[in-house]
């Protein structure tokens, strides 16, 4: 069958329209590349499969950061808002961060409309089969269809739709989600350009009629008043938002799930691929956890305009008649109706080690990887990888120099280096313990660090300057002050009076005191960020032989071959590599970099 070829040739190329596709094609559309977006279906684009919220410990800065660079799903999240609260109040300002409970369907209408209004974007509706190369050159996709996209660059974000199998029970189906095809075509296509891959697991929780549920026996969690808004260009909140409910398991529920281990893909085999860590089923807590007689539960609703309530805590692969038995062993569940299933599912990457530091493919230059390709989970790790791979993959259109944060500027500098320097055997997700100083990446500074960056690129309009700048004083004014604050304030939505809008008096009073507040800590922080950065600029020749480094250990010899680092500091942060091979490294690149002395008299000569 002949090729149709698309008559018009792209600068940037987004396939997927999830989390991660978003933000890379409203970057690059709004830095003047003429862009487009394929996804298999319109009408899916930005859906929240699993839970309907933004942000959490560690994701609510990363939401932040993505918003102070101009990414989208901030302020989408806050338009969309059913309930909202900060998280760790009680605790250092390191770890507070904030979420929000979306709406779904009102999350994902309102960002397919940023989409369709954004200039430069087009739309497309058809699914990526083939990386189209010619030579060792990249040319674009071919789809299912037939049709030949040329364009400069190209972004996979493809979530779990590589080769996906859904799993429930003992029962398993392709998908990439639940009634939604898998992608069959992009991983043999990788693989043939010489890409590695891998298979990861994840899953969703059930989801309830809330009728069926007795809310007299939860505990009723209410959002904050006001409300904290994720955007740093968001007013107050319009509307009255929603509560939340919890619940717990009990010895019964834990019983139940004993009794049927044997039906679990999970237990039973049938699952091959690592699941999350740090978001277990519900199966992997009984099992692991067997000294906990209970496990909360919380109940979340998907909308204003629906019943339907989401059990955050409650995944599982059980087949659905154990699921439905294990739900009416829950207080306020016990005459719950249960009308989606969960499911697990199971779905190809490719290595992040074989990425660069702008998330360009180092196999194949004009290529790029973002999310769950990537081996990550979450919705905001996913657009932090997407807002970045959009910025770069423009910027290599143009012929600029990439846009790379370091760990000490950002968590989304945290997780890239993560990915690339240190790989994935699970799916990864973004926690504040992972930043080495995370007292300088909180959430209420996430302006001051990167909104200039967000200028600079353009991908902020110029009009927000002038209130940017008066808030940075304000910042440092509130910070020199010596009266007494109230601990623990957060930054607070505006008021129709503040005429510093869309950044706060209250929210610079918050920043200001947190930074007096641990001024010495953050101070001994920026002095050993300052020590790490002399490594980050000793760069590794990429045509250095790292098998001929002498007294090297084994481990960290074929670390080296594998992730092929490009600095001395991201070789200092392989899993497995010691401060001695880190030592052995240093002294052969300095001599390699060393120049040649002429006429055979030396440094120590000429003193």
């Amino acid at each position: 069958m002949p090729y149709f070829n698309y008559p018009v040739i792209f600068d940037v190329l987004v396939v997927g329209g999830g989390h991660a596709g978003c933000e890379a094609a409203l970057a690059a559309a709004g830095l003047g590349m003429k862009t487009l977006l394929l996804t298999q279906d319109l009408d899916t684009i930005a859906q929240m499969s699993c839970n309907p919220s933004i942000g959490g410990v560690g994701k609510g800065q990363i939401v932040r950061e993505i918003d102070a660079l101009g990414g989208r799903m901030a302020a989408v999240a806050d338009l969309s808002a059913l309930s909202a609260h900060m998280l760790n109040t009680s605790r250092g300002a390191a770890v507070r961060s904030p979420r929000v409970q979306c709406d779904k369907r009102m999350y994902q209408s309102a960002m397919k409309h940023s989409l369709e209004l954004a200039g430069n974007l087009a739309l497309a509706q058809d699914e990526a089969a083939q990386i189209w190369t010619e030579g060792s050159a990249l040319r674009g996709v071919i789809t299912a269809r037939n049709t030949r996209y040329r364009s400069k660059t190209v972004i996979l974000t493809t979530g779990t739709f590589l080769k996906g199998v859904i799993h429930i029970g003992l029962s398993s189906f392709r998908g990439g989600r639940y009634n939604h095809p898998p992608s069959d075509g992009l991983s043999p296509s990788l693989e043939a350009l010489g890409f590695k891959l891998g298979r990861l697991k994840t899953g969703t929780p059930m989801r309830l009629n809330g009728r069926s549920i007795d809310f007299s026996k939860c505990e009723e969690q209410k959002p904050d008043e006001p409300p904290p808004p994720l955007s740093h260009f968001t007013g107050r909140h319009g509307r009255k938002l929603l509560s939340c409910w919890i619940t717990r398991t009990g010895e019964r529920s834990a019983g139940i799930i004993r009794a049927n281990l044997h039906r679990s893909p999970l237990y039973s085999g049938r699952i091959k691929a690592a699941g999350p860590r740090y978001c277990p089923s519900i199966e992997d807590k009984i099992v692991k956890f067997p000294h906990h007689p209970t496990h909360i539960l919380f109940l979340e609703p998907e909308g204003f305009d629906t019943g339907e309530y989401y059990v955050n805590g409650l995944s599982t692969s059980l087949p659905e008649e154990v699921q439905l038995e294990l739900l009416h062993s829950v207080n306020g569940l016990e005459r719950a109706e249960l009308i989606r299933a969960a499911y697990a599912i199971e779905y190809d990457y490719s290595l992040p080690v074989q990425l660069d530091y702008n998330l360009e493919a180092k196999l194949l230059p004009g290529l790029f990887m973002a999310g769950q390709i990537n081996g990550t989970t979450g919705y905001e790790e996913a657009a932090a990888q997407g807002l970045m791979a959009g910025i770069n993959a423009s910027l290599k259109v143009r012929g600029g120099d990439p846009f790379i944060l370091g760990r000490d500027e950002a968590y989304i500098g945290v997780m890239i280096d993560d990915l690339i320097s240190k790989g994935v055997d699970e799916p990864y997700r973004i926690f504040t313990s992972r930043a080495e100083f995370r007292l300088l990446l909180r959430q209420d500074n996430a302006d001051l660090r990167l909104m200039p960056h967000g200028f600079r690129l353009g991908l902020i309009p110029g009009k927000f300057k002038k209130n940017f700048e008066r808030y940075q004083n304000a910042v440092e004014r509130s910070g020199s002050r010596r009266e007494p604050q109230k601990h623990g304030a957060e930054k607070r939505p505006q008021r129709a009076d503040d005429d510093m809008a869309p950044w706060t008096r209250a929210g610079a009073e918050a920043c200001g005191r947190i930074t007096k507040e641990y001024g010495g800590y953050i101070t001994r922080n920026l002095r050993e960020a300052e020590r790490m950065k002399h490594f980050e600029h000793v760069r590794i020749p990429e045509k250095l032989d790292l098998s001929a480094v002498k007294g090297l250990c084994l481990e960290s010899r074929q670390q080296f071959l594998k992730i092929r680092p490009r600095t001395l500091a991201q070789a200092a942060r392989i899993p497995g590599v010691t401060p001695a091979d880190i030592q052995l490294l240093w002294v052969h690149v300095t001599r390699k970099l060393r120049p040649p002395q002429a006429d055979g008299v030396s440094r120590r000569d000429e003193g």
